[in-house]
């Protein structure tokens, strides 16, 4: 499924421009003021910020089904290896997460758990009205009701809203740096992704991913080329409809002194509802160019490789960035440009391209992706070097 591996690369860069400009989260200690830098920010934040990352949850879905599928093909139920799997991936969040508050992996990891019971779930219809549900933010919703009705509870502000960045990334050391995320680093990002209603997303779209999966629509693109044609314009017409009607639809809920939480709420999930069109025009613009010829095919063969070491790049992107704009590292936040951030970060993945393209010429996985493998079936027998047979 090479169109799948290029999506998935296509989503990481994606989610490491983002980074970029964002400057591993210091972004806020210095916004930008001038309007070429404001232009270059907003571009890349309504272009990337949040598709991305919901792109990866997707294809996280997606995985699973194929591996659960995979296993189910050979009379093996892959159910106890695969909550063994991502309790190795929660690791790797967890050891990254001591280096990068941000680290998604530990979160994708703890949600993966919930696609166990569901895969048990025989209807593709009844998967994608839970799906919907998860998507339109259940937990939100109850909160906006809850503060209509007057309840103290659910007219308090978010707690992550008044977060500030820790001094210790700014101007510390890297003990510093862990000892932040560690204590206060790690319950922020799961404050972060509860309050903001990441996890509800992210069970939704893996949910989505999985369905996707099981009707071959990666592993049969042919078959379902009228029916991306018919989404892509779909989306467009939610996305154009979003952009436009998100601001007065929010502005219906109630709103007085004392009750302006209903409202704010409103408005963020409408918000995730027009991130979620904008990427699916992403994902299905993006598909549809990998089918258009020779250009596709190159695009496939650009991208293909990445997605298949996301892992290893992922982590590898924060290692080498972190330092670069942290205290205890050149400290850049202080100083480096919008415009700067972006071109660094092209140039960046353009050398993770290379890099990864020539690593499959001599090996069949990226190096964290073998370990992760090694350990899910516990054995260093699985193979590594590519073996070039004799022509």
């Amino acid at each position: 499924m090479e169109g799948l591996d290029a999506l998935r690369g296509f989503a990481l860069f994606g989610l490491f421009i983002v980074h970029m400009p964002e400057l591993f989260e210091l972004y806020w200690a210095r916004p930008a003021t001038d309007p070429l830098q404001l232009a270059v920010h907003d571009a890349v934040w309504f272009l990337f910020a949040g598709k991305a990352f919901a792109l990866l949850a997707l294809c996280f879905g997606v995985s699973f089904f194929i591996l659960m599928d995979r296993a189910a093909r050979r009379g093996v139920d892959f159910s106890a290896r695969f909550v063994w799997r991502l309790a190795l991936l929660a690791l790797i969040g967890l050891v990254h997460g001591l280096w990068y508050r941000g680290d998604v992996l530990e979160v994708l990891a703890a949600m993966g758990l919930f696609l166990l019971p569901f895969h048990r779930v025989r209807s593709n219809r009844a998967l994608l009205a839970l799906a919907a549900l998860f998507l339109l933010q259940p937990l939100m919703l109850v909160r906006i009701g809850a503060g209509l009705a007057g309840a103290d509870w659910a007219n308090q502000p978010l707690r992550f809203w008044s977060a500030t960045i820790p001094e210790a990334y700014l101007h510390g050391s890297l003990a510093d740096t862990v000892r932040a995320n560690v204590l206060e680093g790690h319950g922020f990002k799961w404050l972060f992704m509860y309050e903001s209603g990441r996890l509800s997303q992210i069970l939704g779209l893996s949910l989505v991913g999985m369905v996707l999966g099981r009707i071959g629509f990666f592993a049969d693109p042919e078959r379902f080329a009228a029916a991306r044609g018919r989404g892509l314009l779909l989306a467009l017409a939610c996305a154009v409809a979003l952009h436009f009607g998100r601001e007065p639809l929010a502005a219906l809920v109630p709103a007085t002194g004392a009750m302006t939480m209903p409202r704010a709420l409103a408005a963020a999930v409408l918000a995730s509802l027009y991130d979620l069109a904008l990427m699916a025009v992403l994902m299905l613009g993006f598909l549809a160019l990998c089918r258009a010829g020779a250009a596709g095919r190159r695009l496939v063969a650009l991208l293909a490789p990445a997605g298949r070491m996301t892992l290893t790049l992922y982590v590898a992107q924060s290692l080498l960035f972190v330092p670069v704009f942290y205290g205890y590292g050149l400290g850049l936040w202080a100083s480096m440009s919008q415009v700067q951030a972006v071109l660094l970060g092209l140039a960046a993945f353009a050398a993770q391209l290379a890099f990864a393209r020539l690593w499959f010429r001599h090996f069949l996985y990226g190096p964290l992706e073998w370990l992760w493998r090694a350990g899910t079936y516990l054995t260093a027998q699985v193979p590594f070097l590519r073996v070039r047979t004799a022509a």
